[in-house]
């Protein structure tokens, strides 16, 4: 029979106190120092495990449990932990794409039904024929935002959970870790506030792909749009690369709708009336022609006076098409118009000059009518 052996440091020295009661000794079964780590005990003390199992089995064989724990236990738990992580991203996947689907683009006509059914008559937002071609591609690159930002939160884990399984200390790596990401925070902030503006300008649908837009100092069609920077593309076929952050204002010319405006001078002495009538026939004629019937949103409409000039008088008419087709219509609607106020014998305006032409005498010949004037003389 074993007594009871108590570890007992005194003055940084270690020593083995049998602690007794008198009249008898207390039996026990084994020597228990109280200095010992939790974390250093063997494997097989954890009851449950596979290294338990084995050293029950083996009759208390502690290497074969030992390698046990590294060939079987150990394995097995991260792949557990892997199995939990790859799942888990991909529900989460599937959950961010569906609800940033749903978010983006909801089903306008069940949330009108909704309106009607409690007696308020739904916005003119829920009951619109106009449908956004950029919502499909917004949602799916917000999806993708989310579902990877989600994702590598949870493999960061994982991947802690693997090295707290594996034995590795994770105190000096964390250490290591907070420190390099201050010294890259410093030394990338640009990098960093233009991912945020980036993020916005996703999330707030600022722009998308294929829309045309004004950053300010340069503008054009948007060919690629990433969370550091956009690329534009002007008229001139010059392509622009523009940081996010950079940014301050941005104006977008093609979302949604957009209006076909345009400002027509006539003489004051015209009947404004019949410009106006003809105004609206020759725009709904070119609205209705093959090539701008399906762009065309409402009918053009005729504003009325616009300006009273010096020498004319403006006549305002708008078209509301869909993006990006207000340029084509405006130069077809010109071109129409001109045709037709030049066949009603409308006069359009345009400065004339009158240029009075004086010849003066040659100074040559005048200077020789001097000198014969004063030899006579002489």
């Amino acid at each position: 029979m074993n007594d009871l052996r108590v570890l007992v440091r005194c003055g940084g020295e270690s020593r083995s106190v049998v602690p007794t009661i008198p009249g008898r000794a207390l039996p026990v079964p084994a020597t228990v120092p109280i200095d010992m780590d939790p974390d250093d005990r063997p494997c097989w003390e954890d009851a449950g495990s596979v290294c338990s199992w084995v050293y029950d089995r083996t009759g208390g064989n502690e290497a074969l449990a030992s390698l046990s724990d590294w060939l079987l236990d150990r394995p097995l738990r991260i792949l557990v932990i892997v199995l939990v992580a790859t799942l888990l991203v991909h529900f989460v996947r599937r959950w961010v794409e569906r609800s940033v689907r749903r978010m983006v683009n909801p089903d306008r006509d069940a949330a009108a039904d909704r309106l009607r059914r409690f007696g308020v008559t739904p916005p003119s937002s829920l009951v619109t024929d106009i449908r956004d071609p950029r919502r499909e591609t917004r949602a799916s690159v917000i999806a993708t935002v989310m579902s990877g930002s989600l994702a590598v939160l949870i493999w960061t884990v994982a991947i802690i959970s693997v090295a707290g399984v594996a034995g590795l200390e994770l105190g000096p790596l964390i250490a290591g870790a907070g420190i390099a990401g201050v010294a890259v925070g410093f030394g990338a902030q640009s990098l960093v506030k233009d991912w945020i503006a980036g993020l916005f300008v996703l999330l707030e649908d600022h722009y998308g792909i294929g829309d045309v837009v004004d950053l300010g100092e340069v503008s054009g069609a948007v060919e690629h749009f990433s969370l550091r920077a956009t690329t534009l593309r002007s008229l001139d076929g010059t392509v622009w690369h523009v940081p996010n952050g950079t940014v301050t204002r941005a104006g977008n010319l093609s979302q949604l709708w957009s209006v076909a405006l345009l400002d027509v001078d006539v003489a004051y002495n015209s009947d404004l009336e019949a410009v106006q009538m003809l105004l609206h026939r020759t725009a709904d004629e070119v609205c209705r022609t093959e090539e701008f019937a399906a762009d065309v949103i409402e009918s053009p409409e005729v504003l009325g006076v616009e300006q009273l000039g010096t020498d004319s008088v403006t006549l305002r008419l708008k078209v509301k098409v869909v993006p990006g087709r207000q340029w084509a219509l405006q130069r077809a609607l010109r071109l129409a118009i001109k045709q037709a106020l030049d066949r009603a014998g409308v006069e359009i305006p345009f400065p004339q000059r009158t240029v009075w032409m004086r010849v003066e005498p040659d100074q040559d010949d005048s200077t020789d009518d001097g000198r014969d004037d004063e030899s006579r003389h002489r």
